[in-house]
């Protein structure tokens, strides 16, 4: 499995929770890893993928009850949404 196809589930699981974690809505990053097939967990591509879209500011890192938070930028929903080959956003 790829970089791409590990970014592409990790925002995908992120924009299909209930409620889509946009913003002030959150989620653990612990979380981000849990779609993933168990042998790719804690491995370097995984970390590799997560850290690329903190830099491409596709995720927002908070500190929340002790422990880091993430987020998909509003901001940035359009060039997401690219990313992923998704319709434009209305």
């Amino acid at each position: 499995m790829d970089e791409k196809i590990i970014q592409d589930k990790i925002l995908r699981k992120l924009m299909s929770m209930k409620p889509a974690k946009w913003g002030g809505s959150h989620t653990e990053e612990k979380n981000l890893v849990k779609g993933l097939p168990k042998h790719l967990r804690g491995g370097k591509i995984v970390d590799k993928a997560i850290e690329e879209l903190y830099k491409l500011e596709f995720l927002i890192r908070l500190k929340k009850t002790g422990e880091w938070h993430v987020s998909l930028n509003p901001r940035k929903r359009e060039e997401i949404y690219r990313f992923l080959g998704l319709p434009k956003v209305e």
